[in-house]
């Protein structure tokens, strides 16, 4: 099982007449809402910032962007940029998750660090977005991601306690409990691809056999490949299947030897008419985009 590459790679690229994505566009986040494709993005222009770019499509192939980004660095907990944006659509709302990274630690260290913060923000238009706040703080957590619906009444939502994947729950959005926070996957050093340090991809897909959650990892090469794994949608705290397998990693010139070389970093893994759209940063550079149908890939799921 292995992701085919789209072949008009890469699809969007840096706008060298541009200030704020001069340089570098990748890890994008994109939704499937009202027969559009709507993708979040992270760029870098003159100051090396990162910020959050917006643009649409009608095939997921040519996008339409706007001129300034949609999410800007404020305050010092955010001054070094606003970087990889997940977005998930619960009901009526929009809310994505974005990393915060500053000069100033917020709190008081729970973990390690500080200076990285797992940011939550809602929107009703896919433009215009209200910060609500991170699920914790005085500690460097990241590659967060919320499912699509509430599991037992309650907000869910996958983050990165390095090297492994974490779930917390939470009943506003606001409120974050210690005590509802447990690993569900880890590194596994027997296994070349992720036996370093894995974080999760993008939104999970429903299905009638699981949760299928996408995530990256690396091992002692720091090549980031892209797998997957199984929940139980009741309680995805238990993984019912986790192939060996990687099904996506660096090939390409602009993947390999990008602003950071051999990176493929997805935060974007929607299903559209039974295909599945996994768009990438390759290199944090440049985005590209990968698909196969979801059968095929459940299948290998299930049983890889």
């Amino acid at each position: 099982m292995k992701l085919q590459r789209h072949p008009s790679n890469p699809i969007l690229l840096p706008d060298p007449t541009s200030d704020w994505e001069t340089y570098n566009v990748f890890n994008p986040s994109v939704i499937y809402h009202n027969g559009l494709f709507h993708m979040h993005y992270r760029a870098q222009g003159f100051d090396w910032v990162s910020r959050i770019g917006y643009a649409v499509s009608s095939d997921g192939n040519h996008w339409n962007r706007m001129r300034y980004p949609v999410l800007e660095p404020v305050g010092g907990s955010e001054s070094r940029g606003v970087e990889d944006p997940r977005v998930t659509k619960i009901d009526n709302r929009f809310y994505m998750c974005y990393t915060a990274y500053g000069s100033k630690v917020e709190g008081e260290p729970t973990h390690e660090g500080g200076g990285i913060l797992p940011m939550i923000a809602c929107s009703d238009n896919l433009i215009t977005w209200e910060r609500l706040g991170p699920i914790v703080r005085g500690e460097d957590n990241k590659d967060h991601v919320l499912f699509p619906q509430r599991i037992g009444e309650r907000y869910a939502v996958l983050h990165r306690r390095w090297p492994d994947i974490w779930i917390a729950y939470s009943d506003d959005l606001l409120h974050w409990d210690k005590a509802d926070m447990g690993t569900i996957l880890s590194p596994r050093a027997d296994n070349d691809w992720d036996s370093k340090s894995i974080g999760g991809n993008g939104v999970p897909i429903e299905t009638e056999h699981g949760w299928l959650v996408f995530y990256h990892g690396y091992g002692g090469d720091h090549i980031y490949h892209i797998g997957v794994c199984m929940l139980d949608l009741d309680d995805p705290t238990k993984v019912i299947s986790r192939p060996g397998a990687a099904i996506f990693w660096p090939e390409e010139l602009w993947e390999i030897r990008g602003d950071v070389p051999n990176v493929v970093f997805s935060n974007a893994n929607l299903v559209v008419d039974g295909v599945v759209y996994v768009y990438y940063g390759g290199g944090d550079h440049v985005i590209g985009l990968a698909t196969c149908t979801l059968d095929e890939l459940l299948a290998y799921a299930l049983s890889g």
